[in-house]
């Protein structure tokens, strides 16, 4: 019983410790992309790698990712700041590793655009996040951030339409019958056995359901 105990409060700190890391490795690679761009791109034409395939181009932000609601700059940074807090909440019933990987991914991709919105001009709640990746045929400029939340939300819709709940759990599984806490650990209650006609421990149970009649 203490196994059996300790299993769920050790998938729970392994969950939380997995989402912490994948949101610090977001964050930590959006902050140093973010850096080396400022330090390199300014004055220069957008730089083409890959034979086009991906241009990096500095602009700054004043919206959400992809450039929507620019004129709502510190009304998103209070969305964001909402929807932090929310992922910490949850990350109490974490159980299912793609869910932990979906929250990493977002939690990692919020507060990356969201210490542009703190630290960066022209102010506090007012800040522009910074944007450098651009691709063919694509209207946007994005950055690591973005690509982080823009990931997390895929794989969000795919775990909800597969009905795999934050607990790691499904619908299949919830409907399943509760183990009976009378039977020892790993058995299998047998079924009824045949033949039986009446009530266990009656008279008709007991002779196979036979007419009472006829054994007089």
């Amino acid at each position: 019983m203490a196994v059996d105990n300790a299993r769920p409060g050790a998938r729970r700190i392994w969950a939380l410790t997995t989402m912490i890391c994948v949101a610090a490795v977001i964050l930590a690679a959006d902050a140093i992309s973010k850096a080396q761009v400022l330090d390199r791109l300014p004055g220069h034409p957008p730089v083409r790698l890959l034979d086009g395939l991906i241009t990096l181009d500095l602009t700054f932000n004043a919206g959400a990712a992809f450039g929507v609601g620019t004129s709502y700059t510190a009304v998103i940074a209070l969305i964001v700041c909402g929807v932090i807090a929310y992922i910490i909440r949850t990350a109490r019933r974490l159980r299912s590793p793609a869910w932990t990987i979906a929250l990493g991914l977002l939690l990692g991709g919020a507060m990356g655009n969201l210490g542009d919105r703190l630290f960066r001009a022209p102010g506090l709640f007012r800040g522009r996040v910074v944007d450098w990746i651009n691709l063919p045929h694509f209207p946007w400029t994005f950055n690591l951030a973005d690509a982080s939340i823009t990931c997390a939300a895929v794989l969000i819709a795919i775990l909800a339409l597969r009905g795999t709940r934050i607990d790691g759990t499904t619908p299949a599984h919830a409907a399943a019958p509760a183990p009976d806490p009378n039977l020892p650990s790993g058995s299998v209650p047998s079924p009824p056995a045949k033949g039986l006609g009446g009530p266990q421990g009656t008279q008709e149970g007991t002779r196979g359901g036979t007419d009472p009649l006829a054994s007089r």
